[in-house]
Order: C-alpha cells, then sequence, then structure tokens
C-alpha cells in the first residue's frame, strides 16, 4: 500500500460529515473493464479455449486469483494460477500502453476533491503493477494513497481493502464514501460500513440501504457525496 496521508485537520471538511472520498478504478474511473475481459478472452485463445461470454459478469470486479481460478476450472486449462495471473497482468499492460480512456466525469470528480482537499484513496483488486501504471494517467497526486489486491489479506469482496483505505487516512469508514461499479465492490465496502455510491459497468445494481445507485460520475460532485451523510451529522 503507498501512501501519503494527510494532516488530521484535513479529514473533516466544514459542515459535513464526509471524512473520506475512497473510488475503485477499473471500471469506475478507467473504462477498463471491457479490457480485462477481452485479455481473458485473447489468453485462453491462445492457450486453445474459448470463454462463454455468460461468464463475463462472474469475473467481473473480482481478485485476479478468483477471476482466473474460476476461468482454469471452468476450461479445464492446463495452466497453473500463478502463470496464468503473469500472462493476464502482461497482456493487461500491454493493452493500456496503448489506450486508457478515462470514465465520464472522472477527471472532473477527482479535480474537484482535490481542489477542496478531501482526502481519497484509490482502492482496487487489481495487482500493484497495474495500478502503479494508471496512477499517472488519473493523476497520482489526486490521491493520498493507494491499495492494491495483492497487498491486503483479503480482497474485494472481502472490506479489507476499504478498511485498510480508511485507517490509512485516518477516517471513520462509516464516514467515507465509496465510489464502485460492481457487485463485488459494492459488498466490499458495505462490508466496510462505508456509504456507496454504486455506478453500474457491467452488471446491474440495485438501490439499496445506505447505497445510492448513478447513472455516471458526472451526476457526482462534492456536494452530493456530502449529502451522503446527512444522517450523520
Amino acid at each position: 500500500m503507498t501512501s501519503t496521508v494527510p494532516a488530521l485537520g484535513t479529514l473533516t471538511a466544514e459542515g459535513s460529515a464526509l471524512q473520506a472520498v475512497l473510488l475503485d478504478m477499473d471500471g469506475t474511473l478507467v473504462d477498463t473493464e471491457g479490457f480485462w475481459w477481452d485479455v481473458e478472452t485473447e489468453v485462453f485463445a491462445s492457450l486453445g479455449h474459448t470463454l462463454d461470454d455468460a461468464w463475463r459478469h462472474i469475473v467481473v470486479g473480482g481478485p485476479m486469483t478468483r477471476s482466473a481460478g474460476f476461468l482454469i476450472e471452468a476450461t479445464g486449462a492446463d495452466i497453473g494460477l500463478d502463470e496464468l495471473t503473469v500472462l493476464l497482468n502482461d497482456a493487461f499492460e500491454s493493452r493500456i500502453d496503448h489506450t486508457l480512456p478515462l470514465m465520464p466525469g472522472a477527471a472532473r470528480l477527482l479535480a474537484e476533491l482535490a481542489e477542496h482537499e478531501i482526502p481519497t484513496a484509490l482502492v482496487s483488486a487489481s495487482h500493484r503493477r497495474i495500478i502503479d501504471r494508471v496512477l499517472p494517467v488519473l493523476g497520482a497526486e489526486y490521491f493520498a494513497l493507494s491499495v492494491a489486491g495483492d497487498e491486503v489479506p483479503r480482497t474485494k469482496p472481502h472490506p479489507d481493502p476499504y478498511l485498510a483505505a480508511a485507517a490509512g487516512l485516518g477516517a471513520d469508514p462509516v464516514r467515507c464514501a465509496v465510489v464502485e461499479d460492481t457487485v463485488t465492490g459494492v459488498t466490499a465496502a458495505e462490508a466496510a460500513g462505508c456509504q456507496v455510491v454504486a455506478v453500474p459497468s457491467v452488471g446491474p445494481i440495485t438501490p439499496a440501504a445506505r447505497r445510492t445507485v448513478v447513472p455516471s460520475l458526472d451526476v457526482v460532485d462534492l456536494p452530493f457525496l456530502r449529502g451522503l451523510m446527512t444522517d450523520l451529522r
């Protein structure tokens, strides 16, 4: 986990119970959920296997160990998890070297949070090697810290990544707003006790208590995020 933790005095904005914003990466800030499926399809094709498109919703948003393990079992491919993980990460890095589009509203939201000195963390199930390739495109200066899927005992859908991010920022998870795009990520954030904004990328997500579903980041700004904390004031 990389960290540049802000001074505690910046944690609570005046008049708001919002202490920090924790953001997922793939499919939330960068338009890469489709990249992962394309890479998985290409790698398994090179191994002589065709992936069923119905499996896409099973592997999306999850940790590499879960998605790769599922695909090995589903296809019967003769390859170990460690070897496959390297192939997938290599192929993904090659893909993002050519293009890495941001999701609509992502750049504006990050700039707004930075302008108002809201502590912000990047929390991803992707491995550190991938996060470190994406951070310069997003703007590493926008994040006080980042948490990678291979840096916590249990990654999403477990709460560990979001609990680690909140602790690193010195924030109460209950007073953190999380922005996610998959059921797996939403499950992790809610298990950590955070307020969640879901921006579905691949599969549908339904509204629930402490969960707000929006069509895109274009409708998410600082007043919106502060408004999620109204009951905590």
